[in-house]
This record gives structure tokens, sequence and C-alpha cells, in this order.
């Protein structure tokens, strides 16, 4: 192992404690966060069985299987955003830009026109809805903006992907319109990106996916270098493109699809997430994409602890949270790239 790589890995290691410690911070203050005020020491004394039924109840009922789906969720972002700026070399690609979430929001509109229910066991197949219009979403984008001599060029996937999130938004809203007012009002609450997932089914629900998923793509790390040199240095040096371009592909579209489902239509995360872990621990997927996990954890979760924190007793999604952040970070990117 050379000194430099060494170097890489060590401060790979640094970053991430931190990154952990900062987490670990901030669940502790979402642990607290509420209508209902737990102090750090009724949290440790209710971890330890000896709280009262209504401090287990507050906890472990509502908070703890919030906080996980915040802190899944945001993993599942970071690294879906990675693996889309990895394959297709653009920067700006993200699952939000791209349509991914547009599709998967198509998805949840099918499961509660069926299903009338995101409760109890009916929530597991949720994921699978978003992922079928999330895998929808990709088909077409790369059917329109493949071009057989050249590949995949990243200006046409992110305009094309623009277009699809227009087209599949209008069809989401026009059948969200045909829902009876309650669903109607949970939907809407969905795409600005409200954290709903609040059960422990939401939790079994989202855990596989990521748990799958988010290794896979961090075992295909050298693959994801290997397309950063372009497509003709990865054929050269042994790697199966086309085949391998899919198989991320699809593992970036459930990761994206899974964590909206019950996160909601959170948007942003996947953009930010990459450039800030590149930033810290420099170019290799091997590095960089752990981070970019806990990047998208360490944001989302704060997103939803501030947006229930500071604007009570009306919370604000923590969609609205990460967009505020995200939105203008995205307005910077392009005027870098532009220059």
């Amino acid at each position: 192992m050379s000194l430099q790589a060494h170097n890489r890995e060590k401060r790979t290691i640094k970053v991430s404690m931190i990154l952990i410690a900062i987490c670990t911070i901030a669940v502790l203050i979402s642990l607290n966060t509420g209508t209902i005020r737990l102090p750090p020491m009724n949290v440790i004394q209710t971890f330890l069985g000896y709280g009262t039924p209504d401090d287990k109840l507050v906890l472990f009922d509502y908070r703890l299987p919030r906080i996980l789906i915040t802190m899944l969720a945001g993993i599942g972002l970071g690294v879906s955003g990675a693996i889309l700026q990895g394959i297709s070399r653009n920067g700006l690609a993200d699952p939000g830009i791209l349509g991914l979430h547009a599709g998967s929001a198509l998805g949840l509109i099918a499961f509660v026109s069926f299903f009338h229910s995101m409760k109890e066991s009916s929530a597991i197949l949720i994921p699978l809805f978003t992922f079928a219009g999330g895998v929808l979403t990709a088909v077409l984008i790369v059917i329109l903006a493949y071009d057989r001599h050249k590949g995949l060029l990243p200006i046409r996937l992110i305009l094309i992907g623009i277009a699809v999130a227009a087209g599949f938004s209008a069809i989401t809203l026009y059948f969200s319109l045909l829902l009876d007012e309650t669903t109607y009002a949970f939907t809407a609450r969905w795409l600005v990106g409200n954290v709903w997932g609040r059960d422990w089914i939401h939790v079994m629900a989202l855990l596989p996916w990521i748990v799958i998923f988010a290794p896979y793509a961090w075992f295909q790390s050298k693959t994801l270098n290997a397309f950063s040199l372009g497509d003709e240095v990865a054929v050269g040096i042994g790697a199966a493109v086309h085949r391998k371009r899919l198989l991320l592909l699809m593992t970036a579209v459930a990761l994206s699809s899974a964590s909206v489902a019950v996160a909601g239509g959170i948007g942003f995360i996947g953009l930010v997430a990459p450039h800030l872990a590149r930033r810290l621990v420099g170019p290799m997927h091997q590095h960089f994409l752990p981070i970019a996990g806990l990047i998208g954890l360490v944001i989302l979760v704060v997103a939803d602890t501030v947006g229930r924190s500071l604007f009570q007793p009306n919370a604000i999604p923590a969609g609205i949270v990460v967009a505020a952040i995200g939105a203008p970070y995205f307005l910077y990117l392009l005027a870098k790239t532009k220059s």
C-alpha cells in the first residue's frame, strides 16, 4: 500500500469517527425533541429498563423508529447519489434531479390507490412499489439518453431526467386528486419530504434494502473508479461496462426508492453528500462512498430534528429543511460548472 493510499484510509477513518460523533449528538437531541420532553436522564433510564410506561411509549413506539428511519434513509440517499454521479460522470446527478423520486412518487400513488393503508403488514410492500416506479423512470431515462456511439451522455442524462420527472409529477398529481381527502393529505405531506414512517414495521420495510444494496455498492468501488476514467479506459482494464452500469443503476434506484418510500420525497441529499464526501476524503469510491452515506445520515437526522424542534408546535418537514440547504448548493455547483 502506497503512502498516499495509507493516508487516505487514515483520513477516512478520522472523518468517519467525527461524523459518527456528530450523528450521536444529533440522535440524543432528537430523542428529547417533540411535544413531550424527555430529559437525557429519563432517556438513559428508559433504555436501561427503568423508565415509566409513558417514557417507554414515547421513546420506543414513536421516537426511536422515526430516528432509525431517518438514519437508514439518509444512508440510502447519500450512497445512491454517489453511485449516480459515478456511473454518469456527472457531478449534478441526484435521484431527485434525475427523476427517480418522481417515479417513486408514482409508485406510492399506485400503492395507496390499491391498499388505502400505510400501516401494518402492507407497509412492507411500499418500497416494492416505489422501486417499480423508480425502475420505470430509470429505464425511460436510459433509453432516451443513450447514444449507441457515445454511450450515456451526462448532459442529456440530466436534461431528460428533468423532463421525465416533470411528466411523472404531472401524472402523480392527477391520480392524487382522485384519492380521498385523508389519503391525498398524506401524499401531499410525502411529496414535501415529511418523514412519515414512525412504526417498527416501517423500519423493517426499509432495513433490508439498505443492508443489502449499500454494501454491494461499496464492493463495486473498483468498478466505479474505472467509470471515472471513461468507458474506453474501463473496457481496456477489463470492466464489463454496460452490465455493471446497469446493475449499479438498479442499485441506486433501489436505495433511493426504498429510502423515500418511508421517509418522504426528500431531495438534494444525494447531490450534496457525495460532493462533501469527495472533498473530505478524495475521489476514490472505496473511501468516499461510506462517507457519503454517513453525511446523508447526519443531514437527514439533523434536518428532521431541526424541523421538529425549532418550529413547534407546527413542525417543518425535513424535506423543506434539506431543500433550504441543498438548493443554494445546487446553484453554486451550476455556477462552478459553467465557469
